[in-house]
């Protein structure tokens, strides 16, 4: 291993050390206390996203394999908040980072991966990112990250302060200290795998269910068995979906999946902000609708217990879209009834 291979190790490893654990949010729903609900806030990264996570875990994946050396440029194919984490740490390591995103990828995200050091390459296709992001590391000598398919082995999903690991310490004290189910979702797989494999590797009776929005493969991949679906186009929340099956999703891990209107997630986010008192991204609002499901079959089954779900990213990233209302208007995206809903049933129990 070169000295600089050594350092940019130890760097990296630095800046975890700096880093405390994010927080685990306790949510009362007043009209069902059986319940507890919890929000891992994975927005206090540095970087500001759950993405932080997985970008370390890359590159270390890429300098211990030799892929990443003094000088290297670093591409990578993201929908936004895995560009600006990589980015982060590009800077970190004094190296040059280039971004191959969809043209849709919100204005706060395109300045947050320049406000690193980065550079925006933006595409019309959402398809091309993947051999766009190739044939930029070959013109360039450069690392093509490829969250895609390393997600889930680059991630030590049996311990070293994984996501995982963290919320089941976190939750030691709680009145249900092993959830009946986690709640997320998936733009590489690489989380769902992560808690998947977790709690089969501990031995837990925790549930994954992984919710995914409109225009994305992984909800039919997961009713078919097929992986070889295909759509044209975002799935319209950043971050989660995806046109096709990436390598890194691993349905196996997963005990059930739930398909979420676009406009519920958006609706859900307005909804978390009156009772979080804090901005969350669009893939929160796909969570929580998740959550509402799942928690009105427990108490439709006289079921008590604890849920756990994510705040991915900070909602101040698309104050031009999602927390706009002009925009909410020309998409055709009515929430009020969605918000009614979300309130009717935080106070009588009814969804």
């Amino acid at each position: 291993m070169s000295n600089w291979v050594a350092q940019a190790v130890r760097q990296i490893e630095a800046d975890f050390h700096r880093s405390s654990d994010t927080h685990l949010i306790p949510l009362a729903i007043p009209a069902l206390p059986q319940i507890q609900l919890y929000f891992k806030d994975e927005s206090t990264h540095p970087s500001g996203s759950l993405k932080h996570r997985l970008a370390r875990s890359l590159f270390l994946y890429g300098l211990c394999n030799g892929w990443i050396r003094q000088g290297t440029p670093i591409i990578e194919a993201s929908s936004g908040s895995t560009a600006v984490s990589e980015a982060y740490f590009a800077r970190l390591l004094g190296l040059p980072f280039i971004a191959v995103m969809p043209k849709g990828t919100s204005a706060e995200k395109v300045k947050a991966i320049e406000f690193y050091g980065g550079r925006c390459h933006l595409v019309d296709d959402p398809a091309t990112i993947y051999d766009e992001s190739r044939r930029l590391a070959h013109e360039l000598d450069g690392h093509y990250m490829d969250q895609f398919t390393y997600a889930e082995r680059a991630t030590d999903w049996r311990s070293n302060n994984n996501i995982a690991e963290t919320i089941f310490q976190q939750m030691a004290l709680e009145p249900h200290p092993v959830p009946t189910w986690i709640v997320c979702g998936a733009g590489t797989g690489g989380t769902s795998a992560t808690f998947g494999r977790y709690v089969r590797y501990q031995k837990l009776a925790t549930q994954l269910c992984v919710v995914d929005p409109e225009n994305s493969v992984f909800y039919d991949s997961y009713q078919s068995g097929d992986r070889d679906c295909r759509c044209e186009g975002g799935s319209g929340v950043e971050g989660i979906g995806r046109p096709r099956v990436e390598p890194s999703f691993i349905p196996t891990v997963i005990d059930r999946m739930i398909r979420v209107p676009n406009v519920a997630s958006y609706a859900a986010i307005h909804f978390l902000q009156e009772v979080l008192g804090r901005r969350c991204g669009g893939s929160t609002g796909t969570n929580f609708f998740g959550v509402c499901e799942l928690v009105t079959q427990m108490v439709a089954e006289g079921r008590s217990g604890s849920v756990v779900t994510l705040i991915c990213d900070d909602g101040n990233r698309y104050l031009n879209s999602y927390y706009d209302s002009a925009w909410l208007a020309t998409g055709g995206f009515d929430i009020a009834p969605w918000l009614a809903r979300y309130r009717r049933f935080f106070e009588t129990g009814r969804w």
